[in-house]
């Protein structure tokens, strides 16, 4: 079903906060037409967007409060709780892990392994008994999306920890509840959620320094700005931008959440979250959406009156 008008939703709170941020007053009419003109010719069952400038109060919202499967999206909280731990010396982001291929299904306790054939990385396979550091995992999991990196630091960092730290940084929605490929947990309907909103307060509390100190976070965001799948989001901006980004795509879903931009350039968080298109589909409308918003931020200020 086509989102009809009433599935946009751009909102002025005067005074009301979420995440420690100011709610925003919207963007200029145009974005918000253009948009929802995308959003209503792309045929997606879902899609949620969240854009925030991190100069200026602006913003738009587009059911960015509907609730979606995370896919890889997830692996951006664990890496944060890998980086706050670090800071409190819980671990070191240069101990080294046994590599492994065994995990404990949170639905009933028994074990599972991944399948290297569906992982975005076959490379950590081959070291399977083999040490790797922290740093090295966390390089994986976010650049390349290696699932087997992710299990093996979720196994570190506990996901439920993950979920509180996202609740105290005021993503209030985002479920971090397992690995990845535990397929008990997943019939049983236990799986890893989130709204672009919240994707969106956790990329701006990186971005701001807020989720960890701030040369853990300008580190998190290096990891990010070294993502290899850009048929997203960054398809749509101009060469050269940088675009510090993590993706997540399963079977009817494909999620892109970035921070755009550099220090001394406009710079801005964008989510853009769909459900119900074919891969190629849906990065075309992830580049149109990025392409539109850039141009916004972008846009010189109109003449004074």
């Amino acid at each position: 079903m086509k989102p009809t008008m009433r599935s946009v939703l751009v909102v002025v709170l005067a005074g009301a906060c979420r995440g420690g941020e100011q709610t925003p007053p919207p963007p200029a009419p145009a974005l918000a037409t253009q948009v929802h003109q995308l959003v209503a010719a792309s045929g997606g069952q879902t899609v949620g967007i969240y854009f925030r400038d991190l100069n200026r109060p602006d913003s738009l919202l587009h059911d960015a409060d509907v609730r979606l499967h995370a896919a890889s999206t997830m692996k951006i909280p664990v890496m944060i709780q890998v980086f706050r731990d670090a800071e409190t010396g819980r671990l070191a982001l240069d101990d080294t892990v046994v590599v492994k291929n065994e995990f404990g299904s949170i639905a009933d306790g028994s074990l599972y392994e991944l399948d290297r054939a569906d992982d975005s990385d076959s490379s950590l396979y081959e070291r399977i008994g083999q040490p790797a550091t922290v740093r090295e995992l966390v390089d994986l999991m976010i650049t390349v999306s290696s699932n087997l990196a992710t299990n093996i630091l979720m196994d570190l960092v506990d996901p439920g920890r993950v979920t509180a730290t996202m609740r105290q940084l005021g993503a209030d929605s985002i479920h971090v509840l397992r690995g990845v490929e535990d397929q008990k947990a997943y019939e049983a309907g236990l799986s890893n959620t989130t709204t672009a909103r919240d994707l969106g307060i956790i990329m701006g509390t990186i971005a701001e320094h807020r989720a960890a100190g701030e040369a853990a976070c300008r580190a998190m965001e290096e990891v990010l700005a070294r993502q290899r799948f850009n048929d997203g989001l960054p398809s749509g901006l101009p060469p050269g931008t940088r675009v510090a980004h993590k993706t997540g795509w399963i079977t009817g879903l494909h999620h892109d959440a970035a921070i755009v931009g550099a220090a001394g350039t406009p710079r801005y968080v964008l989510v853009v979250m769909v459900r119900g298109l074919e891969r190629d589909a849906s990065a075309r409308l992830m580049g149109d959406v990025a392409r539109l918003v850039h141009q916004h931020v972008t846009a010189p200020p109109p003449p004074a009156p």
